[in-house]
This record gives C-alpha cells, structure tokens and sequence, in this order.
C-alpha cells in the first residue's frame, strides 16, 4: 500500500536509487539482518553498505511513524466534522512531521483556551470584522455583541482579540515565519543558578556560568553540557530569539493600514506571539535542538565504541590478568589459551600490607607453573606501582613475557552482572574482574560484548541522550562488529553468539547446549541439527560462524554455504580441490570470475568470495603493540606545563581526544591542538587505543583537568 510511496521519498532525501531501497526493504521485511544483507545481498541492494541499509531502515521506521500519526489525525478530524476534501487531500500529501501537526493544531482538541471562551460567548464574528481592519469604531461595532455575559464593548473586544492571538499561533505561515527567525537569530544562553555558583559541583559547568551563542552553532556536547547543568539545577538555560524582526514578520501577514481596527489587530499579533507562538516554537526548536544533539553524541559513541570492540587482540596465548590494588591488594588470575580460569590468588606487593617478597615468589611460582605468555594489568588504581613491580619480577627471572596494561572500564559492572555470575558462580567479583581484565587482553570483542556499552566508558552525556534511539545505535554498533570480525563457532560465550546475525539469546544458548551434549561442531552443516536453529536463521548466520580445522576449508571462511557449490566448480575448473584454491595463489590468478556470473550471483559477489579464498578467516583487526607510560609521573601532581610525554587515545569527542598519560586522570588535546593543520573532526587524526605524544600544555588542579597539544610533535 504505502511502500511504493515509501521508496520513492526514501531514494530522494538519501540520493539513493529506488530499486536499492525497494530491494533492501524486500529483504528487511523478511527478517533479514543489516550485516547479513550488506555481505550476502549486494546484488539486491546495488553493494549498499552497512551505514546507507541502516539509514534506509531508519527512514522507513519514520515514515510508519508519520503514516500512523496520519491516520489519527484524519479520524480525529473527521470525528469532529471539519474535514473537508482539499484538506484530506493535504494531510495525505504531507510526509514532513512538523508539517503534518501545523496542518492539524487547528483542529486538535485542547484544553479550554482564552479564545475557546470568547467563542462561547458569541464573539467570533467579531474577530472576523476586526480582521477584515476597515472599522474606524470598533467599539461601536463591538456593542452589538455585548449581552448578559459580555458586559462591555472593552470585553467584547478583548475576547476578539483572544480569538485573533490563537488564530495567529495555530497559522501554519505565521509558524514558519517565526521559524525562519528562530533558524537564524535564535541564541542559547545559560546563567549559573547564584546559590549553586561556589559549590564543588557546579565548577564542572564554571565554563557555562554566563555563556551564550548562536542556537545554529552550537556543538553537540555544548548543548548537551548546558542541559545537564540544568537538569542539576546549577544552570537556567533559554532559547531566545530577535523578537522584533518576528513581530515585523508577522505585522506584515497580518496587519493592514493604521486604523483602530488594525492597532487592536496588532495588539492581538504582540500578545499571541508573545504569549502562545514563540513559547510554542521556542519548544519545538529546545526539543529539535536536543534531538540533533543526541544523534551528534550518539554517532560519536558509536563510533568510539566501533573502535574498542575492533581493537587489536593478543589472541589464544595463556594470560595472566592483574586487577591492581594498594590496600585489598593485587587480584591475580591464571588463564588459558581459551580464557578459562585455572588459578586465582591475591598478592600484596604495596602498602599498606607491603609483602613485596611474598609477592614477587608467588608471581614467579604462577607465571612458570601455568606457562604464562602475556601479563594484562588493569589501569585503574595502583596501575603504575603495579606494572614497575611487575617488571622487575620478570628481569629477575629473565623471562620475555609480554605487559600490557588494559582498561578497566565497564570490568566491575560485568565482574557484578548475571553474565559473570553464571560463568564464575562460586568466585567474589574480584576474580571475575581480573578474569575480564586478562580475556579482554585475548580478545577485546569477545569480552567487551558482555557488558552495557554505557559502562565502557567511551561516550559523553551517554545518560543525557534518548536512551531507547542510544540502545539501537549501540546494539546496531556490536552487532555490525562482532559479525565483520567473526565467530568461533566452538569457543564462544552465548553472549557473544547473541549478536551473531539471525540468532539472538535463544538460539545462541540452544547452539551452546548443542556444543557441550554433542562436542565441538566439525561442519556449518550442523547447524541445522540445533533445535529451533531453522533455514532461515542458518542463512542468516551461518557465512559469520567460523569452524577452525574443519574438513570443509570453506567452513573456516566467510564463503556463505549458499556459495559452497560455486567455489567447488571454480576448482573443478582449474582441475584441483578447494584448499588447493586456497593455498595457491597461481590458481586464483586462473579463476576468470566472469565466466560465474548469473542472475544470483553477481561481480560484487564473486569478488568478495576470491578475497576471502585469498586469505580465509583473517581476522580485520591490527596487531597488539607494547606501550610504556614516562616514568617521571605518576600522579596529577608531577605534571609540568611543557612536559612531552607518551599516552594512549582513551575517548575521542566533537571537540578533541582524551589521552591517558598515566597519572589516573585522562588529559584533553582540543581539536585546536590535535595537529599543525586545520582539523575537521578529531578523528581524522586519532583512534581509540592509538599510541600518541603530547606536551602538556596547562593543568588545572581544583578542576582536575589537564590540557595537552599533539602540535609540533612527531607521531
């Protein structure tokens, strides 16, 4: 019914091609996934990627939207008796929201208004004359409507002009006037609430205290930044516009010539702009304001948090992970190559106990009886104290294992969650804090899924913004991560199989419980075989399951089954098997893909197929490196204006990159700062985890804020 009109409005406002977004609709109302219709349907939505199918699903659920206000808004109207045909034939044309309730606001019951109870009182007729400004006398015409209610021409007239005020608020070109105005002139201003101004927590918002600018400039996170302040009661924030240019606007629609009808006329203008129209659009644009904000700060985190999920693993090496501590002291934890605990202790190498002996032996003891490869030492409190003393113990033994130093972020939230309660039930949550902090050192994707991406720590104002539009953005995020790198179908968590395309928890735990009566998968076949796991869902999944050491090579690939066939052909062809394909690369070269093109298969296709034979399985994500923090300091206290030193992209923003330096308190590079050229947004310079030098540059104490310039230094 609506879809054809769907397409086409959704090809226009993203300068798409119709039969993109007819295809890719046809295969979303089909419950398929944007990361299965991005790898395994580029024929059907002309190679779209991720982010456009997302867009498309986005404006399809908008328009569904404005379709069913529509219809509440038709029947509202008929139900009243006021529909007529050149407004129905209006209110199907419209697509636009804001559009759509201008054209209703007449006509939308209310509560009883000042105009409502001058209507009542018969003096409708009046404001028409009074419109119509050719009464030299209007109170001589307003007597005629003066009775037992209306004692006196001035109340008749005063009704009038009610009447006029609320027909000037609801006029659809009186609105887009004052709009207009508003696009241009509006300026958001905030003032520090006096009583709050000294206190501890209002100096986070000092920079806002008296801040105003342009509505139309004004960044996502100053936006953002200022309505939190509100919302704590330390700021009081307006939206203000020229009021003079909307008046003059709105003279002009409305008054004509300069006799004591059109001076009553204006006069009604003044007080329904005042008093109805510009509080009304004064909201609408706080309200549009904030919308475009959130999106900003959403687009942002999810980008951020792409960035973690995709950063780089050690891979299946033995780990020890160390949740650092002074006081409870330092949780250790023996993992093994697949991330399961096989010892856990606690070791006291700080004060106040200070046991550095005890504590260097036992390190020792562990990291030779469970052949330890690799060290994770979580960057929380102790973090520096930690890894020094970490580092001496490993010269001692003259051992070359590697030391890591991993975030923190999000572990105590897991370390207390179900997922953790199930995996470790008879283990505290300090264990499964080290647990989380040396299998995210393994594989940062596997273990970061497990937890609330707000708890991360890589967004801002995370709580401030929509947060049901924030949950799709960020599960979309996950998902759109966890099937471009891959799943072991063997070894991964049911959470992690969660966010696999086509399963969701259900089937995820059916596949788990499959895996551990039957024994490890040995074909994507055998899929099919798990309860509930139908065709539908073993298409939609199967390409991103991963089966290392299968008999079928291609079940260790991102080859889709439905392919399997064609690639058998293609090595039938050259006169060899398929792992011959694989692991010979004058063979490929051989492989004329034209010849298997067909009305299913498509170029697109069989490239990424002879892509994926080149190197089956890879992994997309860069190698681990090493980093050292300067060892001159360790706390804010040490920092000195123009100190050089190296530090690690924490969070990226609108604004800069936050870059921890190891003094427990990240520091701020302004986008101003972030190179020695004009930078458009911060990360065309940075990434998360990103290795940088820094100078610092100020450092604020009682704010706690460190600035820092990445200008002039070599990366």
């Amino acid at each position: 019914m609506e879809q054809p009109i769907f397409v086409r409005l959704i090809a226009e406002r993203l300068g798409l091609k119709e039969k993109q977004v007819e295809g890719t609709l046809a295969l979303l109302d089909n419950g398929a996934t944007i990361p299965f219709i991005a790898r395994y349907r580029k024929e059907r939505t002309g190679a779209l990627d991720e982010v456009q199918i997302a867009a498309i699903s986005e404006q399809n659920e908008r328009f569904k939207d404005i379709q069913k206000r529509k219809e509440t808004v038709m029947k509202t109207i008929r139900e009243s008796g006021k529909m007529t045909p050149d407004l129905e034939t209006r209110l199907n044309t419209c697509w636009d929201a804001t559009e759509l309730e201008d054209i209703y606001l007449p006509y939308k019951p209310k509560r009883r208004t000042r105009a409502q109870v001058a209507r009542e009182l018969g003096l409708e007729p009046l404001a028409m004359l009074l419109l119509m400004q050719r009464e030299t006398h209007p109170e001589v015409a307003a007597q005629q409507f003066m009775s037992e209610n209306v004692a006196s021409t001035e109340v008749a007239l005063k009704g009038a002009q009610d009447i006029i005020a609320e027909m000037v608020s609801e006029d659809e070109r009186s609105r887009q006037n004052v709009r207009g105005c508003f696009r241009r002139t509006a300026v958001i201003s905030s003032k520090v609430v006096k009583a709050k101004m000294d206190t501890d927590e209002a100096q986070k918002f000092s920079d806002y205290f008296d801040w105003s600018e342009p509505l139309k400039r004004c960044s996502s996170h100053r936006l953002l930044a200022m309505r939190r302040g509100e919302t704590e009661g330390i700021l009081r924030v307006n939206i203000n516009v020229n009021d003079d240019d909307c008046l003059e606007r709105l003279d002009k629609q409305w008054v004509r010539g300069g006799n004591a009808s059109s001076r009553l006329v204006a006069e009604a203008v003044e007080d329904g702009y005042k008093r109805l129209l510009c509080p009304s659009i004064e909201n609408e644009f706080a309200s549009l304001s904030k919308e475009h904000a959130d999106d900003e700060a959403i687009r942002v985190f999810a980008e951020n948090l792409r960035q973690l999920l995709l950063g780089a693993p050690l891979g299946q090496k033995r780990v020890m992970g160390i949740d650092p501590g002074f006081r409870t002291g330092c949780k250790v934890v023996c993992l093994d190559a697949q991330g399961n605990l096989l010892h856990h202790e606690a070791i006291f190498p700080h004060p106040p106990v200070r046991q550095p002996a005890e504590a260097a032996d036992a390190l020792s003891g562990m990291i030779r009886k469970y052949k330890v490869e690799a060290i994770a030492i979580g960057n929380g409190t102790a973090s520096r104290e930690t890894k020094g003393f970490v580092e001496t113990v490993l010269r001692n033994l003259s051992l070359e294992v590697g030391l890591f130093v991993v975030s923190e972020d999000g572990a105590s939230v897991y370390s207390a969650s179900k997922v953790a309660r199930e995996e470790f039930p008879n283990e505290d949550v300090t264990v499964r804090g080290a647990v989380s902090i040396g299998r995210r050192l393994m594989d940062p994707l596997a273990e970061l899924v497990k937890i609330d991406p707000k708890s991360i720590g890589v967004g801002q104002y995370q709580h401030d913004v929509d947060q049901a539009k924030l949950k799709r953005s960020l599960d979309q995020t996950v998902e759109s991560c966890v099937n471009s790198v891959g799943v072991n179908l063997n070894t991964a968590s049911v959470h992690l199989l969660t966010y696999v395309s086509g399963l969701g928890p259900a089937l995820a735990k059916n596949i788990v419980d499959y895996r551990r009566e039957n024994g490890a998968f040995t074909s994507r076949a055998q899929l099919k075989k798990v309860p509930r796991l139908g065709p539908s869902a073993f298409e939609q999944c199967a390409g991103f399951l991963r089966i290392s050491n299968a008999q079928n090579p291609l079940d260790n690939s991102a080859v889709h089954p439905e392919r399997y066939a064609l690639v058998e052909q293609m090595a039938k062809d050259q006169g060899c098997k398929v792992i011959d394909l694989i692991q010979q690369k004058d063979l490929r070269a051989r492989v004329e893909i034209n010849k298997y093109v067909s009305a299913e298969v498509g170029l697109p296709t069989l490239m990424d197929i002879m892509h994926e034979l080149e190197k089956p399985g890879r992994d997309p994500r860069e190698a681990l490196e090493e980093f050292e923090f300067d060892n001159r300091v360790s706390s804010i206290d040490d920092l000195m204006e123009g100190m050089e030193l190296p530090g690690i992209v924490t969070n990226i923003t609108n604004f800069g990159a936050f870059v921890d330096i190891g003094v427990h308190q990240d520091g701020l590079v302004h986008i101003s700062q972030l190179a020695d050229k004009y930078v458009n947004h911060p990360t065309d310079i940075v990434k998360l985890h990103q290795h940088v030098r820094v100078r610092v540059t100020e450092v604020d104490m009682r704010r706690g804020r460190i600035s820092l310039s990445m200008k002039g230094l070599s990366q």
